[in-house]
C-alpha cells in the first residue's frame, strides 16, 4: 500500500483504533491532512468512529476499520478453500477431514520446525516465527508486555473462510504454536472467529 489512505487502512489494521495525532504523528503528516484522508475513508463506509476520553477537555475520535474495511485485506482463495472443506467434509466424514488437518498440521510443524531450529531463546523464535507467519500473510508482530511475557498478533487472517468452515484449522494452530515455543506457555487470547479484529496469543515463558 503506498497512498495514504491505504497507509491508514494499514495502520488501523496492524495496530486497531487511533485518533487523528496517532495517525498523523506515524505517517509523518498534518492532522488536518489525516482528517480529510479519514472522512473520505468514512464515506467509502471503510472506517467510522468511537470516542476516547484522555484527560480533561472533550473526548476524541478514535478510527477503527468497519466491516468493508477488513474486507480490504481479503481471505485468500476463501470460495474454493470452503468448497474443497465441504467436499472433504463429504467424501470423507469429520474424522476423514481432522485426519487431512491432522497431516496439514504435520508437515507445517515440520517446515515451521526447521525454520525455527537455529533460533536461541524464546525472542528469537517469536521474531522467526513472527516472519514465517506475515509471509504467509497474517501480518504478524510480537511485543512484549513488560512482565516478562509476550504477546504474538496475527492482525489478518487469510484463512478465515476457512477457520470459520472448519475450525479445526484453529485448534491445530495453537497447539503447533505450543509445540514450537515450548516450554512457554501459549495461549489464545483474541481471536478473529469471536469477533476480534485480530488473534493474538499470551506467550509466558516457563
Amino acid at each position: 500500500m503506498s497512498s495514504p489512505a491505504e497507509a491508514i487502512l494499514l495502520r488501523l489494521k496492524t495496530h486497531g483504533p487511533a485518533t487523528h495525532a496517532e495517525l498523523a504523528a506515524h505517517l509523518g503528516v498534518s492532522r488536518q491532512a489525516v482528517r480529510l484522508q479519514t472522512e473520505r475513508l468514512a464515506a467509502r463506509g471503510l472506517v467510522a468512529t468511537g470516542t476516547v476520553r484522555s484527560g480533561v477537555g472533550r473526548p476524541g475520535a478514535r478510527w477503527s476499520l468497519t466491516a468493508e474495511g477488513h474486507a480490504q485485506f481479503p481471505d485468500t482463495r476463501a470460495q474454493l478453500t470452503v468448497e474443497l472443506i465441504e467436499a472433504g467434509r463429504e467424501e470423507f466424514g469429520v474424522p476423514g477431514l481432522e485426519r487431512l488437518i491432522q497431516r496439514r498440521e504435520a508437515a507445517t510443524a515440520a517446515a515451521y520446525g526447521d525454520a525455527l531450529a537455529n533460533a536461541e531463546g524464546l525472542e528469537a523464535r517469536l521474531e522467526r516465527l513472527a516472519e514465517i507467519r506475515t509471509r504467509e500473510g497474517y501480518m504478524a508482530r510480537w511485543d512484549a508486555t513488560g512482565d516478562g511475557a509476550f504477546v504474538l498478533s496475527e492482525n489478518h487472517c487469510p484463512i478465515c473462510a476457512a477457520a470459520a468452515a472448519c475450525q479445526g484449522f484453529c485448534r491445530a494452530e495453537l497447539q503447533l504454536f505450543q509445540t514450537l515455543l515450548a516450554p512457554a506457555r501459549v495461549e489464545r487470547i483474541d481471536h478473529v472467529l469471536q469477533g476480534a479484529r485480530r488473534c493474538a496469543y499470551l506467550v509466558t515463558p516457563p
